[in-house]
């Protein structure tokens, strides 16, 4: 799938703002889903694509960030993965927390260019990847960070058991999620919750309680 220019259209259509619940980081962002939604449908000659995940910070993405922020002994001098990276946010947060270096990786044809302009703008260095990450085991990171994987049935399946083969070959693998219908309700621990601010358009609250998971 070939776009243009991705860099320009993420410009054109969103606009350098704070996140809310981590101030610290800014981000080009869209201020509604349906306009940029139909747009990138547009971009890519393509109806019925997905949310453009990575136009928005969503919930569990913004409850792991803070956590980082608020915890960098989590990924100071390690080598971090952030998985489903969408904005790039999670690993923004990851290395405004001292990691060595961060790896985001996401399927989404536009990501990589988003997390190249957020990177910029918030004075990081990420690398990123366009492959699909599960049909291979696990990369040899210290940390990887998961934001809001919980959207559907059988990705969340496959997720949790490829982040169980990191979690049982040593990786410490960090989970943010905002009471997602497939999260799983057992067999992780609870590091913190906090109450983010986010959209009736995004969510069915103005202001999510999002809480981040530890593998044990």
């Amino acid at each position: 799938m070939t776009i243009p220019d991705p860099a320009a259209f993420i410009h054109a259509n969103t606009r350098l703002q704070p996140v809310p619940h981590a101030p610290e980081i800014s981000l080009w962002l869209a201020d509604e889903i349906t306009p940029i939604w139909r747009m990138t449908e547009e971009e890519l000659g393509e109806l019925g694509l997905p949310p453009p995940f990575w136009a928005f910070a969503w919930a569990g993405g913004q409850a792991l960030s803070r956590y980082l922020l608020d915890h960098p002994q989590e990924v100071v001098g390690k080598r971090v993965l952030d998985f489903a990276t969408g904005s790039g946010l999670v690993g923004v947060a990851a290395m405004r927390a001292g990691a060595a270096s961060v790896l985001c990786a996401d399927i989404d044809p536009f990501c990589q260019a988003a997390v190249a302009a957020n990177a910029q703008a918030n004075g990081v260095a990420l690398g990123f990847t366009p492959l699909n990450l599960l049909d291979a085991p696990p990369p040899a990171v210290d940390v990887i960070c998961a934001g809001d994987i919980c959207y559907e049935k059988p990705m969340t399946e496959a997720v949790l058991a490829w982040l169980g083969q990191a979690r049982a070959a040593g990786t410490r693998v960090l989970i943010g999620d905002p009471g997602r219908t497939y999260f799983p309700r057992s067999g992780l621990d609870f590091l913190a919750e906090y109450s983010v601010p986010t959209t009736r358009e995004l969510e069915d609250l103005e202001i999510k309680r999002s809480s981040v998971w530890a593998m044990p």
